[in-house]
């Protein structure tokens, strides 16, 4: 009874460290909650992005007639379309690195966010956008600000608590590596048990004692 209770307590106690090991592994096989959130906010760049460059198309004569103008006939100074096209680019990018590949460095986002902030500036300096409306100023201005929280949220948010759940796995890992394989017994009271002491004085030993003790005739 003993010997299955300390079994059992010697199994709940492995339980938790190897459930945690056990579900850190799963995480690593799909995608963390951190990284998944960034490639949802990935998404939403893109779909924010289509949406405003959509409105801006009905606002400024109706979807199929700015088409044909903004992409059949691109200009580079009065085109919105590069905007959208850059959005697309990121995701592609981003989603490719981060949720396909599931890199576990800053190069790609740093990459897609520098090319995206010169396009962008280039574009503002060189085009006509800020004289087309608040569609001129919002979408470049949104770009921007969309491109530049994603890299803080990779380089602030992902990356650090990643990196921090590996440290937390591995030092459970060594902690449960240290723990015996067999846990101690109970103790029995067999193993403490002495035999009864003999009588220091019996019988025979009285008699021997008062053969000595008459005196010699």
């Amino acid at each position: 009874m003993d010997s299955q209770c300390s079994s059992s307590v010697g199994n709940i106690n492995s339980t938790p460290i190897s459930a945690r090991i056990e579900s850190y592994e799963g995480e690593k096989k799909c995608i963390s909650d951190v990284r998944r959130t960034f490639c949802l906010f990935v998404t939403f760049d893109l779909l924010f992005v289509t949406l405003l460059w959509i409105i801006e198309l009905n606002v400024n004569g109706g979807i199929q007639e700015q088409l044909r103008k903004e992409v059949l006939d691109y200009d580079y100074h009065d085109s919105f379309f590069d905007i959208f096209l850059l959005a697309v680019f990121r995701f592609a990018a981003l989603i490719l690195a981060y949720a396909v590949c599931k890199l576990r460095h800053w190069w790609a986002i740093a990459i897609t966010t520098a090319i995206t902030t010169g396009f962008l500036i280039v574009k503002v300096v060189v085009s006509k956008l800020l004289s087309q409306g608040a569609f001129g100023y919002l979408l470049p201005i949104v770009s921007f600000i969309l491109a530049w929280i994603e890299t803080w949220l990779l380089d602030f948010k992902v990356l650090p608590q990643e990196a921090g759940d590996e440290i937390r796995h591995l030092s459970v890992q060594n902690a449960l590596d240290r723990e015996p394989l067999l846990y101690p017994g109970p103790v029995s009271e067999g193993q403490f048990y002495s035999p009864p002491e003999s009588m220091a004085d019996s019988d025979e030993d009285l008699d021997d004692k008062h053969d000595l003790e008459k005196p010699i005739v």
